[in-house]
């Protein structure tokens, strides 16, 4: 399953904003149902995630890898979590660019899922995704913001 995503962080720059997502103390605080996020590793992370929308409920432990860092305009995530409801294993670019507006974040993901996750259905599965991802990305800017002070 292929997920894409963006978001325009107003008035935020490309560094400030990276910063920000390099930040654990911060990912932790803005990843949907995260009850811990630690660092095993220089980028990887062990998280633990409670999950409930819909159909995808249970909580999900996760191996986190930040690979092919740019700074500050690109960075992939592996991705392998299991829970209840099945396995994810996913593979994410997230690329930050400048605009007029501000940082843009784009997230293209590929992934894919298995056990009562991948029964539910691609569609429902994206739209989980797609709303999981909106939430990331709301509390990632709010955090940026204070952070630059706006």
């Amino acid at each position: 399953m292929k997920i894409e995503n963006s978001h325009t962080f107003k008035g935020i720059s490309v560094e400030t904003l990276w910063n920000t997502l390099q930040n654990k103390e911060v990912l932790r605080g803005a990843l949907p149902g995260c009850k811990s996020f630690d660092e095993v590793e220089d980028d990887v992370y062990d998280a633990e995630l409670g999950i409930n929308v819909g159909p995808v409920k249970g909580v999900f432990t996760a191996e986190v890898r930040q690979v092919e860092k740019r700074e500050p305009e690109f960075y992939k995530l592996l991705v392998h979590g299991k829970g209840k409801p099945g396995e994810i294993d996913a593979v994410a670019e997230m690329g930050l660019k400048d605009s007029e507006a501000g940082a843009v974040l784009t997230c293209s993901a590929d992934v894919k899922v298995t056990g009562i996750l991948a029964s539910v259905g691609q569609r429902v599965m994206g739209g989980v995704a797609k709303l999981l991802l909106g939430q990331f990305f709301k509390d990632i800017e709010k955090e940026t913001k204070k952070i630059a002070n706006l």
